[in-house]
């Protein structure tokens, strides 16, 4: 039987399979959907393990709080597709919630926490198994807090970047609003005093040297470089940017109108400093069913 490329795209979907065993699961079971999922469920875990090597810079990110703690985690693929595939998503709210109940020090001690009868690792490998591609947890921060204190989550583009912000005060409608914020704009840093003296020292010498270029006089070049200083550590502090949704104040003077302090924050984006290959989904699903 003829299979097409829109039976393999909705198997693709349904199950999170890569394109080559989508098509042979529905080859096996002559068309018919449910039994080729059935198919792709029965297959060893072996061929998991083969893709251990794969790129995996795509996925999802996950926001998890219980109490006074909380998990923001990523987790990877290898394309945007799997990642949006039941078996993926379900990977990572089953993961967010062990990390904030089991609290594990990092990536190796996560992987070895139990997990049906086996470890999360092996757990991830047979998710990759459903999806047909490495999966993968890349990283993982656990935020703890005061009861006083207020989180903040915010996932943006279904969870393509997560931001979890921490207020000493407030509520948590502020603090979703401030995450909301860091999401946006990306603040390397929570105040200018987070800034190291090294980067200072490195931006005052480029400010010096394109102000005294620019001709200005040397009795108030101190003068400028410190405005020019000051507006720069405005564009990446997160104390001193300007609050996304009125402008006509900081985020620290907007906290602070509700009654709150800033304390901490965690951004995620999916992928970020992970080399990526650049693939055409159409493409390869048109080579691989002419194979």
């Amino acid at each position: 039987m003829a299979i097409s490329a829109k039976q393999v795209m909705e198997l693709r979907k349904k199950s999170g399979a890569g394109i080559m065993d989508a098509k042979k699961a529905l080859v096996a079971s002559d068309g018919d959907m449910d039994k080729a999922m059935d198919f792709l469920r029965e297959k060893g875990i072996a061929k998991a393990a083969k893709k251990s090597d794969r790129i995996a810079a795509e996925g999802l990110t996950d926001i998890e709080v219980a109490g006074n703690t909380a998990a923001i985690v990523e987790l990877n693929s290898e394309t945007d597709f799997v990642a949006a595939s039941d078996p993926f998503k379900e990977a990572l709210k089953k993961i967010a919630q062990l990390l904030v109940d089991q609290k594990p020090a990092d990536v190796d001690a996560a992987l070895a926490l139990p997990v049906n009868g086996g470890t999360l690792k092996d757990d991830l490998i047979s998710t990759t198994q459903k999806t047909g591609e490495k999966v993968s947890l890349r990283r993982f921060q656990l935020v703890e807090k005061q009861d006083g204190d207020s989180f903040g989550a915010y996932l943006h583009q279904g969870g393509r970047i997560a931001a979890l912000v921490v207020l000493e005060g407030a509520d948590e409608a502020t603090a979703k609003d401030v995450a909301m914020h860091v999401a946006a704009v990306n603040p390397e840093f929570m105040t200018r005093d987070d800034v190291d003296q090294a980067r200072l020292d490195h931006e005052k010498k480029v400010f010096t040297e394109e102000t005294l270029n620019e001709g200005k006089p040397e009795k108030i070049v101190p003068k400028i470089v410190e405005g020019r200083l000051n507006k720069y550590l405005a564009q990446i502090c997160l104390a001193d940017q300007d609050f996304v949704k009125d402008p006509d104040q900081t985020v620290a003077q907007y906290v602070a109108s509700k009654g709150g302090k800033l304390k901490a924050f965690v951004r995620y984006e999916v992928g970020e400093g992970i080399e990526k290959k650049e693939a055409n989904l159409a493409q390869e699903i048109s080579e691989q069913l002419n194979k």
